[in-house]
């Protein structure tokens, strides 16, 4: 079952099971929902995302983040299952001191929306102590991808991801690609990343989801590759696969955004056995570019 406002997903998007089309913050309905629909655990992806714009509307993020997050586990813990795993973020971190980032990395977030996701990580550790919910928060760092059988990926208009965003230019649906600080301490001024295919995060949530259910053992996992690539490296191989030299802009740092985030994902390797399968960042553009064109076709 999924419980969805449709903000900003999309109901051609579901491929399994029932919609309930709510919001987070309607309680009455998502307790109905939890009641009707009895699930064995919850997996919450309902947050707001974007580092840029938690910066200029931090209340949004707050209010989403913690607020409805807070109302999801009061239902869950009074209504059954009590169960959760949950999207958290490499955001976390802040700007790290030691990279790659481990999940003993101080946790100093440098934006509302990794502040955001680090109080309601708070939240789940203290509930848990008081057995009121059994949890795994997962650390995503740079998602990017699609299905590689192409059933499913990104229908964001407003895109801002940097993957994105960089094929949609290709495409001709924006004029240049803006280059937000060339100017950071790196090897080629640009920030670095860890870039995740969203099909190797897709199971390790599965594998979150069973050993949760198995072991009742709360845990907080990294997942990432353990490598970074700079913007730099990103707009190249785009330029690769599409085939476009599109037109790069370069801009002022945005705020918010830390020079380099890598994961340390050995925990996640070693305890869920995790093993990636789309550990290359040219399959992942490859992915992402054949979906982007599909959407072309009516």
């Amino acid at each position: 079952m999924v419980y969805d406002n449709l903000s900003t997903g999309h109901r051609d998007m579901i491929t399994h099971g029932e919609l309930v089309v709510g919001e987070l913050a309607d309680t009455d309905l998502l307790r109905k929902t939890v009641i009707n629909f009895r699930p064995d655990i919850v997996i919450h992806f309902a947050a707001s995302i974007q580092v840029g714009e938690s910066m200029q509307k931090p209340f949004n993020y707050y209010y989403n983040n913690v607020i409805n997050t807070l109302g999801l586990l009061k239902v869950i813990s009074e209504e059954g299952p009590g169960a959760l795993i949950f999207s958290s973020t490499a955001a976390v971190y802040g700007n790290p001191d030691k990279i790659p980032a481990h999940e003993d990395t101080t946790l100093a977030p440098i934006n509302p929306y990794g502040t955001s996701k680090l109080i309601s990580e708070t939240i789940m550790a203290e509930l848990a102590a008081l057995n009121k919910l059994d949890y795994i928060a997962l650390r995503y760092f740079n998602v990017a991808g699609a299905d590689p059988e192409n059933r499913i990926g990104q229908k964001y208009k407003a895109a801002t991801h940097l993957i994105t965003r960089a094929l949609k230019t290709a495409k001709g649906e924006f004029s240049t690609l803006k280059i937000f600080g060339t100017d950071y301490e790196t090897p080629d001024g640009t920030c670095i990343r860890d870039y995740i295919h969203v099909t190797d995060l897709a199971e390790a949530h599965v594998l979150a989801m069973n050993n949760l259910l198995k072991s009742k053992k709360n845990a907080i996992y990294n997942v990432g590759y353990g490598r970074g690539s700079s913007v730099w490296e990103v707009i190249n191989i785009a330029r690769e696969v599409t085939g476009v030299d599109f037109s790069v802009e370069k801009a002022p740092r945005r705020e918010g955004d830390p020079p380099k985030l890598i994961a340390g994902a050995e925990k996640i390797r070693k305890e869920l056995d995790w093993i990636p399968k789309h550990d290359s960042l040219k399959f992942i553009l490859e992915t992402a570019w054949r979906w982007e064109k599909s959407l072309d076709v009516s």
